[in-house]
């Protein structure tokens, strides 16, 4: 036990030295420094809040910017709606006018073709009438 406390003693000896050196002693600041040093801390201070500032009113003018910039595109896209409906419109009146003009055509010409149909059929009878009242060649 004498031996451990012995070794103990001489390495707190050993270390004791080397913690005490380790400390570095600071040089006295005296209060003229001290203010000084605090004065120029505030005037940096007052700068940066004054950048601060400016910055903010920078970002101020840009949102207001990019607001007013958003508010034209969105007129702009009210109107390029407006005109797309309105030519949406116009396109699907003359597809309707130019399909009712071929319903029509086609109802015409259903009309025509049964009108022609007839005439061939009466046309056709009365050519068999004609070679029936005309005498065989070899007769008269």
């Amino acid at each position: 036990m004498r031996k451990a406390i012995i070794a103990t003693g001489l390495i707190a000896m050993l270390f004791i030295p080397s913690i005490i050196s380790a400390i570095e002693k600071a040089p006295r600041i005296s209060d003229r420094e001290i203010v000084e040093r605090l004065t120029r801390l505030e005037e940096g201070l007052k700068a940066l809040e004054k950048r601060i500032d400016d910055t903010n009113k920078r970002i101020d003018d840009t949102n207001k910017r990019i607001d007013d910039l958003r508010s034209e595109m969105n007129s702009r896209f009210d109107t390029l709606q407006w005109m797309l409906g309105l030519f949406i419109t116009i396109a699907l009146v003359i597809l309707g006018f130019v399909l009712r003009m071929q319903w029509q055509m086609h109802k015409r010409q259903t009309r025509t073709e049964t009108a022609l149909e007839t005439q061939k059929d009466e046309i056709a009878f009365l050519k068999g009438l004609i070679e029936k009242l005309i005498p065989p060649k070899g007769v008269l």
